[in-house]
């Protein structure tokens, strides 16, 4: 099925200070809509162009990276806009999510902590997660497009640690970028959703 751009759930505007209206016109309109177009055009000449964009994902990885790099990409951002909110983030997590990062992640202050280091410690390009693999939490990062569905695990929450996820508003700093990530932008309950639909 051919990939489509989603709009994003909020207005531009109402995740800043954490992240400005500038930075998602780019990264929503330009850099998404970049992928799209290229994973359509990519997946079509691959004859892929009726599977999903997991799917695709899996099938591609290893053997036709620039499909895999765009459908990667793609399916990564279609829950980044998902994964925030406006007043998110922050210590307030469903129950059920919350006793997992306990018995899991050692804690919510231990999972800040990884998932943080996480994505600063990501080299160049690329996302941390959380993912439920073998019925567990864990902390991932990959560089590029991968996601953890590449590594036989499904994913729950991602941050883009491109630049161009930040550079507007932090410059250099991922650390305050990531920071913000979690104190103040992050949807638990899309998260808690994503956990549901896993099982």
């Amino acid at each position: 099925m051919a990939f489509t751009l989603p709009d994003l759930p909020y207005a531009y505007d109402a995740l800043q200070p954490y992240m400005s209206a500038e930075t998602l016109e780019f990264h929503h309109d330009k850099h998404h809509q970049a992928y799209v177009t290229k994973g359509n055009e990519l997946a079509e000449a691959a004859g892929m162009a009726d599977k999903s964009v997991e799917e695709i994902c899996i099938a591609s990885f290893g053997s036709n990276q620039g499909l895999f790099n765009n459908a990667g990409q793609h399916f990564n951002h279609i829950h980044f806009w998902q994964w925030m909110k406006p007043n998110g983030g922050g210590t307030k997590l469903p129950e059920k999510l919350q006793a997992m990062i306990d018995s899991d992640l050692g804690g919510y202050d231990t999972f800040r902590a990884d998932f943080v280091a996480a994505g600063v410690g990501q080299f160049g390009s690329g996302w941390a997660w959380i993912a439920l693999k073998d019925g567990k939490l864990e902390i991932m990062k990959t560089p590029n497009g991968e996601n953890p569905l590449v590594h036989g695990a499904t994913p729950l929450l991602g941050v883009d640690v491109w630049e161009h996820s930040y550079y507007i508003d932090y410059r250099n700093a991922r650390p305050k970028y990531l920071e913000a990530f979690v104190d103040h932008l992050i949807n638990w309950e899309y998260v808690e959703g994503l956990l549901d639909a896993s099982k």
